[in-house]
């Protein structure tokens, strides 16, 4: 696959270049970015994956402006925030974490917001934000407990990779199945 001229993917998840890979699309480099993902006081999870995406955008753009390199170039990046209500679900690093949030999402619906950020050569925002709905079945301790064993859940927005065995735990999704993964495309 020949890169896509001027493209600059401003993350540093395998999932995100997977997806763009499966449209066709090859990066010409990776610029992943270090920023704070704290949520803000009292910041909605729509707000909260809107504003990562343009922080992380910007930073890539802002570190490609500094080196001389960003002429013909686009910045894309994205981030993506499972929330129940308004309560934002944690990228799970620990195995504390991702049964957390596996016994929060059992047999509920939650939403997967995907704020994505497209910075032009010229600095111009192209900003949007994608929002699916995901049901799952009750989970059952052996479920979790296997999910759990697995280690997909590490890094993971809610602690679950829909593409592996979570997928299995998917009664009804209405929205789109790759913001899911990480990117609407």
């Amino acid at each position: 696959m020949k890169p896509a001229s001027g493209l600059v993917l401003a993350s540093a998840s395998p999932r995100r270049l997977e997806l763009l890979q499966q449209v066709g699309i090859e990066p010409e480099r990776l610029a992943p970015t270090d920023v704070d993902e704290t949520p803000e006081r009292s910041e909605t999870p729509r707000a909260l994956a809107k504003r990562l995406a343009k922080r992380k955008a910007l930073a890539a753009y802002e570190g490609l402006r500094a080196r001389g390199e960003i002429a013909g170039r686009y910045t894309l990046a994205a981030d993506t925030v499972v929330a129940v209500g308004r309560e934002v679900m944690p990228k799970a690093e620990l195995e504390d974490d991702a049964l957390a949030n596996l016994r929060i999402l059992s047999g509920r619906t939650h939403r997967v917001y995907t704020g994505v950020c497209v910075v032009t050569p010229a600095g111009k925002l192209r900003e949007r934000l994608v929002e699916t709905r995901v049901r799952f079945k009750r989970l059952s301790r052996e479920d979790i407990e296997r999910y759990l064993q697995s280690g997909e859940w590490r890094g993971k927005a809610g602690g679950y990779a829909i593409q592996g065995l979570a997928g299995g735990f998917v009664v009804r999704l209405v929205g789109s199945y790759s913001n899911v993964v990480g990117l609407p495309l």
